[in-house]
């Protein structure tokens, strides 16, 4: 798998766990766009490893439209995040295997060197 490869997957990995975890903390207090969706199509998915992400991946045609316009809002995040640290992830993550949150870890490692798109994402991050 090349590193590009490494990344992309890794990176939607994690958004897509990130999606998960506000979806699932959405229907839990029964806020946000996807609230009501996660609840009636992903009550009985156990949180973690993504599995409510693709839950509500796998209903998409069937979910709401003010939650289906935040998920493609998602995805555009996604693609924007790898458009702006793929380069550092190829350069200071070459060795790294992808998964469980080790390329994150890794770029994080060297925060202080990322160029500044990548690292104005770090820092959009720890704002939420």
């Amino acid at each position: 798998m090349s590193v590009r490869n490494a990344f992309v997957a890794a990176a939607v990995a994690l958004l897509a766990a990130g999606f998960a975890a506000n979806a699932f903390a959405q229907a839990k207090k029964g806020d946000g766009p996807c609230a009501a969706d996660a609840k009636k199509f992903c009550a009985g998915e156990k949180p973690g490893g993504g599995r409510i992400a693709k839950c509500m991946k796998s209903h998409e045609s069937e979910l709401s439209g003010a939650c289906r316009s935040e998920m493609k809002r998602v995805e555009e995040r996604v693609e924007q995040v790898k458009e702006e640290c793929g380069a550092d992830a190829k350069k200071f993550c070459q060795g790294i295997r992808p998964g469980q949150g080790r390329i994150l870890a890794c770029l994080k490692s060297h925060q202080a060197e990322l160029a500044p798109a990548c690292a104005a994402e770090f820092n959009r991050a720890g704002k939420r």
